[in-house]
Formats: structure tokens, C-alpha cells, sequence
């Protein structure tokens, strides 16, 4: 069982740039694959991107790639996500979760703990 907590979110203007966290309790979760996903109003929630375990592996949304970057501090169980260059459509609340899974997913069926979100919005 993992609890997530993402903060971080906000009101930035185009080209902008915002960095969320996300903190989980509980003793594994070193052991845990993490993700950052999205959901716009009207929309699908939608894959932004992934880290192993260990760290050593990372995935991005194309829309991302190149823009955003996440990281991992195990040490301190915290998954952060700097967003740089924003644009008005990565507006989106933005959720934390954890997948038990050994391999990284691009699919939210696979994470089974998500936190609560937090609203970002990229203002034109």
C-alpha cells in the first residue's frame, strides 16, 4: 500500500516553467514504478511520463519529450516532474501513481495508487 501526495501545481504564463512532486508513504517505494499522468477537462487521461525503480530508466510522451523531465529521490520517497516550456495545452491536473510492475507502462490500467492531482495551467 502507498499513499501519494502531488503539490506543485499552478497558474504560469506560456514558456513558463513549473516542477511538481509527488511524495509517497510507506517503506517500498523504492520498489515501485512511477508516473506522471494528465487529464484535461473533456478528456482521456493521458501518459506524460515514467521511471523505473532504480531511476536508470526514464519514458516521455512525445508531446513532452524534450520539455519535461522526471526524477526520483528514494532516499526522501519523492517523484518530481520539472516542466519547462510550457504551453497552454499542457493544462491538465496532474496525477502521481505507482505501478508495482517491474516494467515501465505507458498505460494507466498498470498503476495501481494514484494521488489526488494537482491543476496546472499554462495561460497564453
Amino acid at each position: 500500500q502507498v499513499t501519494l501526495v502531488e503539490s506543485g501545481g499552478g497558474l504560469v504564463q506560456a514558456g513558463g516553467s513549473l516542477r511538481l512532486s509527488c511524495a509517497a508513504s510507506g517503506r517500498t517505494f523504492s520498489t515501485f514504478t512511477m508516473g506522471w499522468f494528465r487529464q484535461a477537462p473533456g478528456k482521456e487521461r493521458e501518459f506524460v511520463a515514467t521511471i523505473r525503480s532504480s531511476g536508470a530508466n526514464t519514458y516521455y510522451a512525445d508531446s513532452v519529450k524534450g520539455r519535461f523531465t522526471i526524477y526520483r529521490d528514494n532516499a526522501k520517497n519523492t517523484v518530481s516532474l520539472q516542466m519547462n516550456s510550457l504551453k497552454p495545452e499542457d493544462t491538465a491536473v496532474y496525477l502521481c501513481a505507482a505501478s508495482r510492475s517491474v516494467v515501465s507502462s505507458r498505460s494507466a490500467i498498470d498503476y495501481a495508487y494514484w494521488g489526488q492531482g494537482t491543476q496546472v495551467t499554462v495561460s497564453s
